[in-house]
């Protein structure tokens, strides 16, 4: 999905994205216990969330006492961010060129954001991260399993684009080690019923020295 294309969707989205979402961690214990062990694992310094939505994934790391910043694409999900969670840092970015120095980041996760970037163009991106991480640096993905993409044209309801690539778990740890990673974990889980049709499928990984 092209960053213009995701920008305006989810600027249409946002409010309802958050009512639906922004809880959603209290119903999912298999999330919350890579997100503890991502909390536990990652060196101190400042971690990225990137693709942060209402600011959930942030806030469950942040009250771990992790220095976090969320980073989105829509400026109408930032304000939504920012209003949810007062005293955190929100900023309008995109994941192809993340502003920050080489090196900098102790940790990144991206829970259900990777899946908004064309296949051909995922390993640019997690070479982007890699970059960003200081060696030693922790990255966490979640994305939806499968093969293939997802198009539509009703996203939560409303008229506007919906695009997501679906990746097998061998295929998105075969991009991460290629980018500069050490895989240390990765599983899959079916949905929960309240979720989409879709599994889930979680990587930790580890930034190698340059």
């Amino acid at each position: 999905m092209e960053p213009d294309a995701a920008r305006s969707s989810y600027d249409v989205v946002a409010e309802t994205y958050a009512s639906k979402f922004s809880d959603e961690l209290s119903r999912k214990p298999f999330d919350r216990e890579w997100l503890e062990r991502f909390a536990r694992d990652c060196p101190r310094g400042r971690v990225l969330d990137i693709g942060c939505g209402p600011g959930h994934v942030g806030r469950f790391l942040a009250d771990r006492g992790l220095d976090v910043s969320g980073i989105d694409l829509s400026p109408a999900m930032v304000d939504v961010a920012r209003r949810l969670n007062p005293g955190m840092t929100f900023e309008v970015g995109d994941m192809n060129r993340l502003d920050h120095d080489d090196g900098s980041v102790a940790g990144i996760v991206a829970f259900y954001s990777l899946i908004h970037i064309a296949r051909a163009d995922v390993p640019a991106v997690l070479a982007e991260f890699r970059r960003a991480l200081m060696p030693g640096g922790k990255l966490l993905v979640a994305i939806h399993g499968g093969s293939g993409e997802i198009m539509s044209d009703d996203f939560l309801g409303h008229k506007t684009r919906f695009e997501a690539t679906l990746f097998e778990k061998n295929e998105l740890a075969g991009l991460t080690g290629d980018a500069g990673f050490s895989v240390d974990e990765s599983a899959e889980r079916e949905r929960y019923d309240f979720e989409t049709h879709t599994p889930r499928i979680y990587l930790a990984a580890t930034a190698k020295p340059a």
